[in-house]
């Protein structure tokens, strides 16, 4: 197949891009500057500019768009950049979609979709949320709609906290926890919706393939874990103690309003990919942090 990605030079897409061509795909990179390569595809999002007739022949479209949602302290400025980075990336690859008749859009979103659900389990069937992130998500997925318009399999999925040490939740965490200074986080009750790297990537595989997939995926392991039991597993998988809780009013300093999305608890599970078959490597969060933290 050959496959279009948007975001391939991120985290998410990077892993993605060497996964699509191991297992013998071609893959074709959208880029903003200037293309140079012959697996390049100049777009400009923020202008809405992708030329369809330059997507020609291909099979899937994945986008992996957006600006970090934790790159930056937010503000207006920045909450407006997290907004328009997914927004217009999507409809302007949804478009070239529907113009170049792309059979299948994968669009990858937030699990933030469903806001703060506290203990209440969560699947694709469930509303939006009330939060900033929540708004956002809601926009960005209906950023797909030229697509699906056209007649285009689009799929939405809602992606949990894909683990690995090389970005993502993982990253930023492993400097503490490797010294022993890591904790929970304000009592650590909150639910997290996670999934292994090789999951991920396997999930993405799986519903380009699968013709009778389309509308919300949850893209998360099938046991979502407070966050006091990740931090003791992290730690354990480091071996290194976890003795160091960061107080919720600690994260409002250091976060802003980002710390009330970051405690937001979101016990989400993956009822259509269950539903349809998907076979999880790693389901348990033990095999997943111990895979994640490979070096290579």
């Amino acid at each position: 197949m050959r496959v279009v990605v948007s975001g391939a030079s991120g985290f998410l897409g990077t892993h993605l891009t060497r996964r699509l061509r191991t297992s013998g795909h071609d893959v074709v990179r959208l880029v903003r500057r200037p293309a140079n390569a012959p697996d390049e595809v100049q777009w400009d999002p923020s202008k809405g500019q992708l030329d369809a007739t330059a997507l020609q022949n291909i099979d899937a479209a994945v986008n992996l768009a957006g600006a970090a949602v934790d790159a930056k302290r937010w503000n207006e400025s920045y909450k407006r950049e997290l907004r328009d980075s997914r927004v217009n990336s999507t409809r302007t690859l949804a478009q070239a979609a529907a113009g170049a008749g792309i059979p299948v859009l994968v669009n990858a979103g937030g699990i933030n979709w469903y806001g703060d659900t506290g203990d209440r389990v969560v699947d694709e069937s469930d509303p939006p949320g009330e939060s900033f992130l929540a708004d956002l998500c809601r926009a960005w997925e209906g950023a797909t709609s030229p697509a699906e318009d056209a007649g285009v399999r689009v799929v939405r999925l809602r992606v949990g906290y894909p683990l690995h040490r090389s970005g993502g939740y993982l990253k930023p965490q492993m400097l503490p926890f490797g010294l022993g200074i890591g904790g929970k986080l304000a009592g650590g009750r909150h639910w997290m919706p996670w999934i292994a790297m090789d999951d991920w990537l396997s999930v993405v595989e799986f519903v380009i393939a699968r013709d009778d997939i389309a509308g919300p995926v949850n893209a998360a392991a099938p046991g979502p874990v407070r966050n006091a039991e990740f931090t003791k597993a992290f730690g354990a998988a480091l071996h290194r103690p976890t003795i160091m809780p960061v107080p919720g009013f600690a994260l409002r300093i250091l976060l802003g309003e980002l710390s009330s999305e970051a405690l937001s608890s979101v016990r989400a599970v993956p009822k259509v990919l269950l539903d349809k078959g998907f076979t999880y490597q790693y389901p348990e969060l033990k095999d997943a942090l111990r895979k994640a933290l490979e070096k290579r």
